[in-house]
């Protein structure tokens, strides 16, 4: 997996690429949350070059949620496709955490 990151009008925003699962969780959480202190951080995960995501990934986004949600910001998912888009569909993370189909979507809102 690799991960890119990038900042537009003070949002980060997180591409990552390749497979999220066990061995990339504290890589990804990291840079979901970058700092214990994220008192109003706002970040975009952009899915669309993510092709495979197990339960590791699920319980990232959710601890990323909660972190940033809780400091007063959040996290909203863009990009999600396929067999990644059907297992957040399935945990209902979806109806959790905000997703969109594409990062510029995802900043808008």
């Amino acid at each position: 997996m690799s991960i890119a990151t990038d900042t537009v009008d003070g949002i980060r925003v997180v591409t990552a690429h390749g497979e999220i699962d066990h061995t990339h969780r504290e890589t990804l959480y990291q840079e979901l949350v970058p700092s214990p202190d994220v008192t109003g951080a706002r970040t975009v995960l952009d899915l669309a070059g993510v092709s495979f995501m197990d339960s590791s990934g699920i319980n990232i986004l959710i601890a990323a949620h909660q972190a940033l949600t809780g400091a007063g910001g959040w996290l909203r998912l863009a990009g999600a496709h396929g067999p990644v888009l059907r297992v957040m569909e399935l945990v209902g993370i979806d109806t959790v955490i905000g997703c969109h189909p594409t990062p510029r979507h995802a900043l808008a809102d």
